[in-house]
């Protein structure tokens, strides 16, 4: 399917969790529209990777390494894209982690570690942006929640309660922000087609598929491109909004 196309040239997007996966996709389909994609991750060597990737297709691309957790850290990673880029336009918070577990076995561990990377970084990553963002009177910010944020999941209470709470923590952030002209919008994929689902049995998959009305998973493509809506004016109307992205699974 054809992307539409958007008016990005000269744009500066910042994706955290972008070497790999879903993130990646995202920092893609930014820089196949001229955006100037900044890739942020834990490794060194895999943002030069993700980053050479782009490069090497002639897109427009530059690495950090941060961990979306530590204040100042995150505070320098931004001052440095700023430096480097002039601003930042759209800030896509997708860094995320699961660690799964029935909550009678969940160890505390697994609990704070899940809260800490899913919804404290988006706290962190956010709030730092923001002082950018709210100088230059403009700006989006695009945190990727999830469907399990919205109707749970056996096995995943810190999962879900991070999602969840990136979900009503966008609802305030837009209020707060939209004086200053800056969005703030969350996305929530369903099942997606991913690196992890790719090993699962086809039964599996099938099952899946079968509570989903459109009746298939969808793709980091599909996720990618509602991400572009949202960081263009195409949605400059649009704020304090939770996309579900899940072929109908919790439509209302």
């Amino acid at each position: 399917m054809e992307t539409a196309k958007y008016n990005l040239q000269g744009k500066t997007v910042v994706i955290t969790g972008s070497a790999r996966g879903i993130g990646f996709a995202i920092a893609e389909a930014f820089a196949a529209q001229n955006a100037h994609v900044v890739i942020v991750d834990l490794a060194r060597e895999s943002v030069d990777k993700a980053v050479q990737s782009l490069t090497g297709k002639g897109y427009s691309a530059s690495g950090q390494v941060g961990d979306v957790t530590s204040g100042e850290v995150m505070e320098a990673l931004f001052a440095a894209v700023v430096a480097e880029c002039g601003g930042i336009d759209c800030l896509v918070n997708n860094a995320g982690i699961t660690r799964d577990n029935l909550l009678l076995r969940m160890k505390q561990e697994e609990w704070d570690l899940v809260i800490r990377i899913n919804l404290s970084g988006t706290f962190v990553c956010t709030q730092k942006v923001f002082r950018h963002m709210m100088k230059a009177r403009g700006g989006s910010i695009i945190n990727i929640a999830s469907v399990i944020g919205i109707m749970g999941n056996a096995g995943q209470a810190n999962y879900a309660a991070s999602k969840g709470g990136i979900i009503a923590f966008t609802k305030s952030c837009a209020k707060e922000f939209a004086s200053r002209g800056v969005r703030v919008n969350a996305i929530a994929p369903g099942f997606i087609e991913t690196e992890m689902t790719a090993t699962l049995p086809e039964e599996v998959v099938a099952s899946y598929a079968k509570a989903i009305p459109l009746q298939k998973m969808g793709t980091p493509a599909d996720v990618a491109r509602l991400c572009l809506f949202l960081a263009a004016d195409d949605s400059a109307y649009i704020t304090g909004q939770t996309i579900a992205i899940d072929g109908g699974l919790t439509m209302h």
